[in-house]
This record gives structure tokens, C-alpha cells and sequence, in this order.
């Protein structure tokens, strides 16, 4: 079977790279993929496998037989991102782009689609393939689906999912067992001040000196209100305030996000900056206005599952080329789904090997190595089989 599923992802590779670059060429920002969903609809359907629609966008194949199911996903969104590649298949709509690689991955599950119905006779059990939306903006298209019913009917009994990796060399395979992401929270401040002119400081509040302190004292929160071996992120990536080289400005703004694998933890860090925040603010004369918008969970990937994935890449990979996945702070709602059904989440490798260096995820200039993709589709396909046969 594994010579068989290999065999088929060379055979059917120049189609998959062709549906890639025609997804890249097409990209839709989150809940917004109408031709997309409509191309996966369609290639579903030469293939003969059926399937049905969730969350607008979100196209569900199932094929199999048999009373185990387990799911496959993929993402399908894109980022408001303006491509700066040279690629003769560059993205056509000004100012979005698939700088996250999801075209990659919706084109790896259509192919592992076409290699699981070319031996649907041979699954004991059914496979459900899900094209999901809007994995880039809250509340994430993960949540949606689950709420409108993606892992009953059949009821799932585990997930599989894959993400492209610019920090790899293309062929490598990477995971591991346990949080693999962090949680994903959103933070948008407005500090109010009193507006003066700057040459009279003290007939105003200046809110861009309170809202510096308070970056500075978030900073300490870090080091005093967590314990040091836990994983933690606290970054203010966006301050604006003011107009003009003279005026104290009446307001300021701030963005930024809370990362972490400790749920109980998170939790804590939302009363503290709730609590501490404006009290610092009210230091300066000012009052701060803080709205944490809770976004995704950490991902945990399961270890059962992890070692079946493991076993089924080195078969794939060779053991040479499977590594371990260092954790890291980034959002997934995949998390979504580990919190119902046991999930696990791999990377792949998509760094061209004489490559030092390439652009990282969500950047612009990004541009993975199609090739991985023989590997990705294999993997996703072998992984299905032996959960439905060997697990």
C-alpha cells in the first residue's frame, strides 16, 4: 500500500502543482472564498466524491464505508497581503495573498482525495475531507464548522492536519506530542488623555507617556506574574497617537496579542490586565480602555495520534528526515478541533535545500518549494489508511 500511495502522488503531482498555482494566482481572504470553495467543489466532483457545504464556504467531502471516520483538513483563506514575488503565477487580486500556504495544503488534500478514492475499496472505515474557511480571522473557521455539525454524521473519531514550514528543508517532517502552538488572544487599548500644547505639559494628561509606561510595566508582568518555566508572549506591536511636533495628543491606541500554552494562566493575565492597566494609566491622569478578544486555544496534538503519524512518515520521509517540531507561539485554530475529537498538527518542510535562508510565514516575499507537495499528499493519504486499518 505505502509503494502504491507513493506511486500515485508522483503520478498525479504536475496536476496538484497546476491547482496550486491557479489557487495562488485566485486568492479570497477569510470568509470570503466563494471561487475557491467552487474549484474544490469541482474537482471533488471528477473525482466522484460527494460532499456538502458548511459555513458558506466550507466544502466537506466523505468517501469510504465502514463505521470508523476519520478527518482530514485543510485551510483555504488568504492573507490581506500584497505579493512581492516574481512568480509567473502571482496572486491577480491586488493586495491578497497566499503568503500562509494555504493554497499548498487545499491542493495536498485534493491530491490525497484522488490516492484515497483511487483505494476506496481498501479503507475499512470513511474519510472526511475538510476544506475549511477562514483559519486567518477570528473567531476561525475551525469553531463554525464544529458548531454546524463537520465532525458528526458521520461522527469523527480523530483529526489530521498539515502546515507548510519555511524553516525546513524541503523533504523534512516535523511534530511532536503535547502543545505544539499557543494560545492566540487579541488586545486593543485606548488610552485617554487630556490634550494641551506640548510646551505646557502641565495643563494636559499626556497618554503617550502613560501608554509607554505601560508597555514598559507589561514587560515586568512578564518576569512577575508568570512562573519563568512556563511559555508566555505579551507584545504591543502597534502605538498611535498624536499629529504634530507641538500638541499633546488627546488619545492613544495600541494593539497587540497574548500567547500561551497555559490555559489557566491565560485566564489570569486577562484579570491582571484588565486590573493593572488602567491603574498604572491612572498614574499619569489618564484612563485606559482595554478589550481582550479571546481567540484561539493552544494546539495540543495527541500522542496516540502522534505516533501513528510518526510511523507513517518514516515509512514516507526515512527516518533521517523526520525531526522534532519545536514548539512555537504561533495561532492555529486546528486548536479547535483538539478540543472535541484527539487531533495532531505536522509541519512540512518547504525550504528549496540550496536555500539558506527564505521568507517566513505571513511575509510577502514568500515562496515555498512545490515539490514537498509529492510528500504532503502521500503523508495525508497513508496517515487516513493506517488510522483506518492499523490504529
Amino acid at each position: 500500500m505505502l509503494e502504491t500511495i507513493i506511486n500515485k502522488a508522483k503520478e498525479i503531482y504536475p496536476k496538484i502543482q497546476s491547482h496550486r498555482r491557479f489557487i495562488h494566482q485566485n486568492p479570497e481572504l477569510s470568509f470570503e472564498e466563494f471561487e475557491t470553495s467552487k474549484f474544490i467543489q469541482s474537482e471533488l466532483t471528477k473525482l466522484g466524491i460527494e460532499y456538502k457545504i458548511l459555513a458558506g464556504t466550507g466544502v466537506i467531502g466523505l468517501l469510504g464505508k465502514g463505521d470508523k471516520c476519520v478527518a482530514l483538513r485543510a485551510d483555504i483563506d488568504a492573507l490581506p497581503v500584497f505579493e512581492e514575488t516574481n512568480l509567473e503565477y502571482k496572486s491577480l487580486n491586488s493586495g491578497v495573498m497566499h503568503a500562509c500556504g494555504h493554497d499548498m495544503h487545499t491542493s495536498m488534500l485534493l491530491g490525497a482525495a484522488e490516492i484515497l478514492k483511487s483505494i476506496e475499496s481498501k479503507l475499512n472505515g470513511q474519510v472526511k475531507l475538510i476544506f475549511q474557511p477562514a483559519e486567518e480571522k477570528l473567531p476561525g473557521g475551525a469553531s463554525i464548522l464544529i458548531q454546524e455539525g463537520v465532525l458528526e454524521n458521520p461522527k469523527v473519531d480523530a483529526i489530521f492536519g498539515q502546515h507548510i514550514y519555511p524553516g525546513d528543508s524541503k523533504g523534512k517532517f516535523a511534530t511532536n506530542s503535547g502543545f505544539v502552538m499557543g494560545s492566540a488572544d487579541e488586545l486593543y487599548w485606548t488610552i485617554q488623555g487630556k490634550s494641551t500644547h506640548a510646551a505646557q505639559p502641565h495643563l494636559g494628561f499626556d497618554p503617550i507617556l502613560a501608554a509607554s509606561q505601560l508597555i514598559v510595566f507589561y514587560q515586568t508582568m512578564m518576569t512577575k506574574y508568570k512562573d519563568p518555566l512556563d511559555a508566555g508572549v505579551l507584545t504591543v506591536a502597534s502605538i498611535n497617537g498624536g499629529s504634530a511636533t507641538n500638541i499633546i495628543p488627546e488619545s492613544v491606541e495600541m494593539k497587540g496579542t497574548l500567547r500561551s500554552f497555559n490555559l489557566e494562566w491565560r485566564d489570569e493575565m486577562h484579570k491582571l490586565l484588565l486590573e493593572k492597566s488602567n491603574e498604572v494609566c491612572k498614574l499619569y491622569g489618564c484612563e485606559c480602555k482595554l478589550n481582550i478578544v479571546k481567540g484561539y486555544p493552544p494546539v495540543y496534538n495527541n500522542e496516540s495520534l502522534t505516533k501513528l503519524s510518526l510511523e507513517s512518515t518514516n515509512q514516507i520521509f526515512g527516518e533521517e528526515n523526520v525531526v522534532k517540531f519545536i514548539p512555537k507561539m504561533w495561532g492555529e485554530d486546528f486548536a479547535f478541533y483538539g478540543q472535541v475529537i484527539p487531533a495532531t498538527f505536522w509541519f512540512l518542510g518547504v525550504k528549496p535545500v540550496d536555500q539558506k535562508e527564505m521568507p517566513a510565514l505571513h511575509n510577502s516575499r514568500l515562496s515555498p518549494d512545490e515539490e514537498p507537495m509529492k510528500n504532503g499528499m502521500a503523508m495525508l493519504a497513508k496517515v487516513a489508511f493506517d488510522y483506518l486499518n492499523n490504529f
